[in-house]
């Protein structure tokens, strides 16, 4: 009933419980339209529409993003992000790839690295280029903003001096053309 990210889906969490998961909430970091777009991926892959991609769907979606992994390899994928060690990829642990693959954490050379550089979700085209960088290009903006204020506040002092003096050389003729007057 739905969709994994469209609502709050349960999930196993690794001490057996169950909990509400929420992809927007949990996940802050990708807009509501990345999210959207790796829910696609996901359901597009998950051929048994059972809200998971197990082993032989995810050498589906390997071999079909031009990424095909050896069987081990296919396995290692699913280990790195199976956090409730089921086997499978639940979109929770779907997304944690692209967490991972934002915030540098996959090895250049891993199947995951592959799925998160291949798939039609490029998470750096929306700014979230890893967390590293993230945070390099908000102290970036901040700086440019607080430059730009300075920029502005030492226009507005040169239009004030400008002004001043402009208001001294007024005072300075009038005096000297009312001298001429008398």
């Amino acid at each position: 009933p739905g969709s994994p990210a469209g609502r709050a889906g349960l999930e196993g969490s690794p001490g057996g419980g169950r909990r509400v998961f929420s992809p927007a909430g949990e996940f802050r970091e990708f807009s509501r339209r990345q999210l959207r777009d790796m829910e696609r991926l996901f359901r597009q892959y998950d051929a048994g529409k059972d809200g998971f991609i197990d082993l032989m769907e995810l050498k589906l979606m390997m071999e079909k993003l031009g990424a095909p992994q050896t069987h081990l390899g296919l396995k290692n994928m699913i280990k790195e992000v199976d956090e409730d060690l089921d086997s499978k990829l639940s979109f929770r642990e779907f997304l944690l790839i692209f967490r991972k693959a934002a915030a540098g954490e996959l090895q250049e050379d891993s199947g995951l690295h592959a799925l998160a550089r291949l798939s039609e979700i490029d998470v750096s085209t929306e700014g979230v280029k890893g967390a590293k960088s993230f945070f390099e290009a908000k102290v970036q903006a901040i700086h440019e903003s607080s430059r730009f204020e300075e920029e502005i506040k030492a226009e507005q002092e040169e239009k004030k001096k400008q002004a001043e003096e402009l208001k001294q050389r007024k005072a300075a003729f009038k005096e000297l053309q009312s001298a001429f007057k008398q």
